[in-house]
C-alpha cells in the first residue's frame, strides 16, 4: 500500500485555515477589541425573501408522500437547469439544458473536473490565484506552470505565441486582484486555446459584480469558446449562497479532445460521483434566479459594490497603488515597501484591529500583497477605511 505522495508537496494547512486560526488566536486573546473584517471573502447580507419562500415551500412537499421527493437526477433537476439556461440566455449565450450541471458548489467542481484530464498535462494558472486551482493540480501529480500576473501587465496575464500548455485556469472577475479580462483580451485566451488544442477552466464566480460593458460575464460570450472552455460558477456571491452550497458548471457539446467529448465523459463522472444536489436546496436556486430573486440580488449586491467604492476612494487619497473594487468585490495592494503580506496582515490586526488576507496565500505572485474584501456590512467598511487612512498615511 503506498499513499500520494502528491499531498507532500502542499502546506501543513490549508491558507484560509491558517488566516482563520490566527484571527482566533488575536480574538481570544484581546476579547474587548472589535474586529472589523476585511479578509475572507464571505458574504454578510441575507437571502431574499422568495428564496426563503421556496425553502419553506419544498420543505413542506418533503412532508407529504404526494410531493415527497427522493433520489434526483445526479446532473439536476429540469427546472434549475432550465433557470440556469434562461440566465444566460440573458447575455446572449444559446445553452441546452444537457449542457448544464448542477453542483454543490463551484469549489467543488474545481476541484473535481481535473478527473477528465490525464496527469501528464502542463497546467497553466494565471496568478495570483485561489489556491484550490494549484492544490486540486498537486494532489494530482499534475505539473503546473505559473502565469505571473503583475502591476507591467494589470495582474491579467495574456498568451504569447510560445507559450505552451494544456489546461489553463483563468478567474474572471478575478480573485483576489479584483481585475477582469476585457472582451478582447479574453478572445486571445480562446484563440490560443482552440489553435493550440488546449482546453480553459473559466471560473465565473464574481460575474455578477461586473460593471463595465466590454468585460464579459461569461467566456461562453465569446466566439469559439464552445470549443475550448469550460465554465463554473456558483450562487455562493450572486446569491448569498455561501452556506447554502449550490453551484453549476457548463460544459459545451462542441467541446472535443483526442476524440472524447468532454461533455460525455463528465456526465459519465458526475452520475459515477455523485447523488447529487437536494431538492429543497434546487427549488431555492431556481427561486434565486426568478426575476424577483434577481432583482433582490442585484440590490444586495450594490450593497458591496458601494463597500468597494468608499475602499476605492480612501486607497485614492493615499496614494496607494491598488487594483480592483469596480468589477468584484475585492481590492489588491502591495504591501508598505519591505513587508511582506503576513507582516502587513499582522500589523493591521494588531494596530489598527483590521482583518485583511495576505497575498502569499495565492501563489508566488502574490508575495508583498493584501486582498481587500468589501463583503462586510457598510458601517464597518467606512470605519475600516478610516482606520486603513490613518495607518497608510502614517506610513509603518
Amino acid at each position: 500500500m503506498k499513499l500520494n505522495a502528491a499531498y507532500g508537496q502542499l502546506a501543513p494547512a490549508f491558507f484560509f485555515t491558517e488566516l482563520g486560526a490566527r484571527v482566533a488566536a488575536y480574538q481570544a486573546d484581546h476579547p474587548d477589541k472589535r474586529l472589523l473584517r476585511l479578509g475572507v471573502g464571505d458574504v454578510t447580507g441575507p437571502l431574499s425573501p422568495v428564496v426563503i419562500e421556496a425553502l419553506r415551500r419544498a420543505v413542506g412537499e418533503q412532508s407529504k408522500a404526494a410531493t415527497f421527493h427522493g433520489y434526483l437526477p445526479e446532473t439536476g433537476t429540469d427546472f434549475l437547469k432550465a433557470a440556469v439556461v434562461s440566465y444566460y440566455g440573458r447575455r446572449g449565450v444559446a445553452l441546452s439544458p444537457q449542457e448544464v450541471f448542477i453542483s454543490s458548489g463551484a469549489a467543488d467542481d474545481l476541484g473535481a473536473i481535473g478527473n477528465l484530464f490525464s496527469v501528464d498535462n502542463r497546467v497553466l494558472v494565471a496568478e495570483p490565484a485561489y489556491p484550490a486551482y494549484v492544490d486540486t493540480n498537486r494532489m494530482a501529480g499534475r505539473r503546473i506552470v505559473p502565469l505571473s500576473g503583475n502591476r507591467a501587465n494589470g495582474f491579467l496575464p495574456l498568451p504569447g505565441d510560445d507559450l505552451n500548455g494544456d489546461l489553463v485556469y483563468l478567474c474572471s472577475p478575478n480573485n483576489p486582484t479584483g481585475t477582469a479580462y476585457t472582451r478582447p483580451q479574453l478572445q486571445r485566451w480562446v484563440d490560443w486555446a482552440n489553435e493550440h488544442e488546449a482546453v480553459i477552466v473559466f471560473d465565473a464566480a464574481y460575474e455578477a459584480f461586473i460593471q463595465d460593458e466590454d468585460v464579459p460575464h461569461s467566456i461562453l460570450e465569446l466566439p469559439g469558446a464552445e470549443t475550448c472552455a469550460i465554465e463554473i460558477c456558483s450562487l455562493s456571491k450572486t446569491a448569498g449562497f455561501t452556506g447554502m452550497r449550490l453551484g453549476y458548471t457548463v460544459v459545451p457539446r462542441a467541446l472535443v479532445r483526442e476524440g472524447s467529448s468532454l461533455h460525455h465523459m463528465w456526465t459519465q463522472d458526475r452520475t459515477t460521483r455523485t447523488n447529487g444536489v437536494s431538492y429543497v436546496i434546487q427549488r431555492a436556486g431556481e427561486a434565486a434566479l426568478s426575476p424577483a430573486g434577481l432583482r433582490f440580488n442585484r440590490e444586495a449586491i450594490a450593497v458591496y459594490q458601494e463597500n468597494g467604492r468608499i475602499l476605492s476612494d480612501t486607497l485614492q487619497k493615499t496614494g496607494v497603488w491598488f487594483t480592483g473594487g469596480r468589477n468584484a468585490p475585492y481590492l489588491w495592494l502591495p504591501c508598505p515597501e519591505g513587508m511582506t503580506g503576513w507582516a502587513f496582515f499582522e500589523r493591521l490586526l494588531h494596530e489598527a484591529q483590521i482583518v485583511v488576507t495576505p497575498g502569499e496565500g495565492f501563489g508566488e505572485g502574490g508575495a508583498g500583497h493584501v486582498r481587500l474584501s468589501c463583503f462586510g456590512s457598510p458601517a464597518d467598511t467606512a470605519e475600516a477605511a478610516q482606520r486603513l487612512l490613518t495607518i497608510l498615511k502614517n506610513g509603518i
